[in-house]
Order: structure tokens, then sequence, then C-alpha cells
């Protein structure tokens, strides 16, 4: 009688158990989605976060360029990395020669990864907007293409600042050109500055990678709708030599599975 009530108990818990339960979500390559849930990476300049801690957000990823050389993938993707942007060109002339390595191996890793464009204030949006696709594979399993967008006083060979008007039609020329090739609305990362000085709140109905390194969103861009979240560019990430970026998703683990399967096919 005893043996029969622990098979019935048995039976009724593996009957209240769900598949998130007992296995993680899996995409269409068979790797988990998020490695490791809220992981809270070591960093070399922490910010002291009065609210809004980035480590309370379950998804975490990072961003890479030609600066960041033999990264073990498979290293950060068990420490929790469980997305990567990944920089393929700039201008209408420069491409990133570490953009093959990262996209090749982010994918054999099992990490959903996407490409991004780094924008140059004195060339055409459409001639952009041709090169990134000129370079950049049509893969329906990356996540959306990113319009990076930032102010580069440093730039040796363009100062041009245009007026926000202007910056507003070009962004729209190229975000235009690279939905109608990929059909996938892009994501527009930016910064503060950026934002403010170009009114890029009218941008509705796009995904937004927002940069705030030192205070919440929400603290620096208002009530303005964000899908991932740049919280630090001097992050410490196994895998990675030197300061990484580090980047959250703004929402659960389930939200998260969601917007990949509604961005990856």
């Amino acid at each position: 009688m005893r043996r029969f009530a622990v098979l019935i108990m048995l039976t009724l818990l593996g009957a209240c158990s769900t598949v998130d339960d007992l296995a993680p979500s899996l995409p269409s390559s068979g790797a988990p989605t998020v490695a490791v849930r809220a992981p809270r990476f070591d960093d070399s300049d922490p910010h002291e976060w009065d609210s809004g801690a980035p480590w309370s957000y379950a998804v975490h990823g990072t961003d890479v360029s030609k600066y960041q050389t033999s990264v073990d993938w498979p290293a950060a993707r068990a420490s929790g990395i469980s997305f990567v942007f990944i920089k393929a060109t700039e201008g209408g002339d420069r491409f990133d020669e570490y953009f093959n390595e990262h996209w090749s191996r982010t994918r054999a890793s099992g990490i959903p990864r996407a490409a991004y464009h780094f924008y140059y204030f004195c060339t055409p949006a459409a001639t952009q907007a041709r090169w990134f696709i000129r370079n950049v594979p049509k893969d329906r399993s990356a996540m959306p293409p990113v319009l990076d967008m930032e102010w580069n006083p440093q730039s040796p060979t363009c100062k041009l600042r245009p007026d926000a008007a202007t910056v507003r039609s070009e962004m729209s020329t190229f975000l235009e050109i690279v939905e109608n090739h990929y059909g996938k609305k892009p994501i527009i990362y930016t910064s503060i500055d950026f934002f403010d000085d170009n009114g890029l709140s009218a941008f509705r109905g796009y995904p937004y990678w927002l940069r705030s390194v030192a205070g919440h969103p929400r603290e620096k861009y208002g009530s303005h709708p964000f899908t991932f979240w740049q919280y630090t560019g001097t992050g410490v990430v196994p895998g990675m030599r030197g300061n990484a970026d580090i980047n959250v998703f703004n929402g659960s683990e389930a939200a998260w599975n969601k917007w990949l399967r509604q961005n990856t096919r």
C-alpha cells in the first residue's frame, strides 16, 4: 500500500511539471536560449546601481567588433552570454575584418546574433544601406540588423554634424532599405546625447538598444521603450580578453524566447 501511494504521488508531481520545468527552450539550432539566468559579471570599473541593477534581468549578451579577437564563444556562452551584436560595416566602404569569424563562430556555439552598422555622417544613407546588404548575409536565423547611431567627434575623416531633421530623414532611408531586404524591422542603437539631440523618440515601432552606463534607461531616456540595454563597457566576460560591453534583454526568459521565435525566422 505504501509503495502504491508513493507511485501515485510521483505521477501527480509529474503531471504538474511543464516542459519549461524539465528542460530549457530550444531554438532551431538546438542550443539553449539562456545559458545562465540573471548572471552577474565582474566589472573593471563598476557603477553603483541605486535601482534597476542589470543583474536583476534574466538574459544578458555582449557586442563585439575587430577589437575582440579570438573569443572563446563556448566559454562566454557558458558564463551567461545569451546573444551577441557583431559589427559588420561602417559608412559606405569599411568592413570589420573580424565579422565573418564572429558571425560563424557564434552560430556554431549556438548563440543568437545580429549584425550592426556604424553610421558615418559623410556618406548618404542609401549608399551605407547598400554596403551593409553587400556584406551581411540574409540569414533568417539571425536577429534583426542593427543601425548604430551616435556622434563620433574623434573621427579623423568626418566632422559633419547634421541637424536633427536631416539625421532622422537619413535614418529613415537606411532603415527602410535594410528592412525591405532582410524582411525584419531593424534595431536602433543609440546613446543618451544622440537620442536627445535628434529627437529619436519620434521613431516609434522600432526595437531600441539603449546605451546607459551610469543609470537605468528609465532615468536617462524617460518612458521611451527599449528592448536591449547596454549597461557597461568595462565588463569582464569569461572567454573574452579585456573590457567587454555587456547588455541585457528587457524582459523575462519567457519573453526572450518569444522574441527570438518572432525575430529569427
